[in-house]
């Protein structure tokens, strides 16, 4: 599946965002969906995750009780909301999707995932 992140700009810290994650193709819902972002100079990494059925989800110690995961499987897409952000939420943000039969398991690993969406750009100003 192809997948195509929106959503990024310059806000300023404390301001809210939302990312937006509409694949190409209507197979979605076989799809657990995940976030990740990347830092200048840093390696990819978890943001959030959700299940197939969007019945569990999971966020990184850094986000939790500030991001929401959600997905529309009507609408194909998967959202990030973004509130209270901080200058280090600054990142590329990428959306990831894995296949799969299981639908209530959210994935964690950046290695599970095999559709990668092009990157937002999140700039949080202080």
């Amino acid at each position: 599946v192809q997948l195509q992140a929106s959503g990024g700009g310059l806000v300023q810290a404390g301001d809210s965002l939302r990312l937006s994650c509409g694949p190409s193709r209507r197979t979605f819902g076989s799809y657990a969906m995940g976030w990740f972002r990347q830092a200048l100079g840093k390696e990819r990494e978890f943001v959030a995750a959700i299940s197939q059925n969007g019945g569990t989800t999971s966020y990184s110690d850094s986000v939790k009780g500030r991001f929401t995961i959600s997905r529309d499987n009507a609408k194909i897409s998967t959202y990030l909301q973004m509130n209270s952000l901080k200058p280090e939420d600054t990142a590329v943000y990428y959306c990831a999707g894995k296949r799969t039969m299981i639908s209530g398991n959210y994935y964690l690993d950046i290695n599970e995932y095999d559709s990668w969406g092009q990157g937002t750009l999140v700039t949080v100003s202080s």
